[in-house]
């Protein structure tokens, strides 16, 4: 294409679908989550191509346009060598625009998908001990009068939430542009997304500290239950400080998050 006619989406699809070293082509990003797309919305388009294939679609390599961005790959690049571990979230939703391996694409892109049980294990392990330690951290601040940086520790912590849940049931993070959509669509095992998402929103603007607690007591609750109670366990007497307090630990304002469901019209008679 000329400067005067630059490559389209269609016409690039069209192009890559003819020629036979082709055998995938992957869209991700907002044109691959309904509702998602805006007028600024390019084409994020992986190409994967044949091991041993010679095609002239290689002069494509690192295209990127106002439409268009092109990440053209081997087949062995795709299947997670060349492939860097921040986009396992863009490709777990990624739309499947050709596969001619009889479904090879579309195994490659579930199992990038999932995170593999040892090393969710350890991801998650890892999460939390940042979770708690950026929660740790604002409550004291609250406790010693530092009101700024109790509340940067407090949106801080729920990025390592975010992380931990997500990694807790073997799932990448999505980026933050894609959470609600994600949640909305694939909640998270035992989560309640309206509320989670709202306490998070909440925590992160105001740092509240009576939320934090009673959100950790949940996320304790789960972490204990996966197998991580050794690392809540090495915060010590640290933990009664995360924990709910007199005279709050009664009443949980997760339930003040709850939006109650909308009236349904009356049913025609």
């Amino acid at each position: 294409m000329t400067a005067q006619q630059p490559l389209t989406y269609d016409a690039f699809v069209e192009l890559a679908t003819a020629d036979s070293a082709v055998v995938g082509l992957v869209l991700k990003g907002s044109q691959a989550h309904d509702g998602m797309i805006t007028p600024y919305s390019d084409h994020d388009l992986y190409v994967v191509l044949a091991d041993d294939a010679r095609t002239g679609l290689t002069r494509f390599t690192g295209h990127r346009s106002a439409e268009l961005d092109l990440v053209v790959v081997t087949l062995t690049e795709f299947r997670g060598a060349g492939i860097p571990d921040g986009e396992r979230c863009a490709l777990a939703r990624a739309r499947i625009v050709l596969d001619r391996l009889d479904g090879g694409i579309a195994r490659i892109l579930a199992d990038r998908g999932r995170l593999d049980p040892d090393e969710a294990f350890r991801d998650s392990g890892e999460r939390l001990d940042a979770y708690a330690n950026s929660l740790y951290r604002s409550v004291k601040n609250h406790r010693d009068g530092h009101a700024l940086a109790a509340r940067l520790d407090a949106a801080d912590s729920m990025r390592f939430l975010l992380d931990l849940l997500f990694a807790l049931d073997r799932r990448p993070r999505p980026y933050n542009k894609y959470l609600e959509w994600e949640l909305a669509r694939h909640p998270l095992p035992g989560w309640d997304s309206d509320v989670l998402l709202r306490a998070v929103d909440r925590i992160s603007a105001t740092g509240d500290v009576t939320l934090q607690r009673h959100l950790f007591s949940l996320v304790e609750a789960s972490a204990r239950e996966a197998g991580h109670g050794e690392v809540l366990d090495a915060w010590g007497d640290d933990l009664d400080l995360m924990r709910p307090q007199e005279p709050d630990a009664a009443d949980s304002p997760l339930s003040d998050l709850v939006v109650p469901p909308s009236p349904r019209p009356p049913s025609r008679p």
